[in-house]
């Protein structure tokens, strides 16, 4: 068992260090001027051990872009697929700041959005993320018909939206715990809207008026 761990360690940190040359190599000189092999010896690699970590070119840079959100769906358990969705964004926004690497989030955006491939990949992981996301809301919901799709669409685009803008904040030099705390507050907002829609914000209307 022991040396089972020591190979899976020793793996995950290979897989880091090929992830971590190619977004260097990336950034300096663009998506589309490094190749495959470069970064493989960049990182020290065979070709073929880079592609035994990574099946292609953008997978170097998109692996881990795509959030299996059907799974969170699928292993709710007693909660509804929002309740269950609120709570896996929550802890996000709660996580300890040691465990982003914000340098890497970034050099990742700046590759990703530098590059019209990498972006046409983000959006068809996104496309794939919704359709998954819509059969696994069929099978929790009693009512099929075009219901499991129109909340996937809206739930899909709902967490694009919040990720952009904490992705945003951290780009402008907004620190990691203020924009974690924000981003907190808006996953509460997003998924009140999911839930109930303009009555949130007709209810906060309200409030403040009360309160004059």
């Amino acid at each position: 068992m022991m040396m089972a761990g020591l190979r899976e360690r020793k793996k995950e940190q290979t897989r880091r260090r090929i992830a971590e040359v190619a977004l260097r190599l990336f950034d300096e000189r663009g998506y589309d001027a490094v190749t495959v092999n470069e970064v493989a010896e960049a990182a020290g690699v065979a070709k073929v051990t880079l592609f035994a970590y990574f099946p292609s070119k953008d997978s170097l840079v998109l692996d881990g872009v795509k959030e299996d959100t059907a799974a969170i769906v699928a292993g709710r358990g007693e909660r509804t697929p929002l309740q269950a969705l609120r709570e896996h964004y929550r802890r996000m926004g709660r996580q300890d700041t040691g465990e982003i690497d914000v340098e890497g989030l970034l050099t990742r955006i700046r590759v990703i959005s530098a590059s019209p491939a990498l972006l046409a990949g983000v959006h068809q992981a996104h496309m794939g993320q919704r359709e998954e996301l819509a059969c696994a809301l069929a099978e929790a919901l009693p009512e099929r018909g075009l219901a499991p799709r129109l909340m996937a669409a809206q739930i899909t685009a709902a967490i694009t939206t919040l990720q952009e803008a904490f992705f945003h904040r951290l780009s402008t030099g907004v620190s990691l715990e203020e924009a974690g705390r924000l981003l907190g507050e808006e996953v509460e907002l997003a998924f009140d809207l999911l839930e109930h829609g303009f009555a949130t914000l007709e209810g906060d209307k309200r409030e403040k008026g009360d309160q004059l």
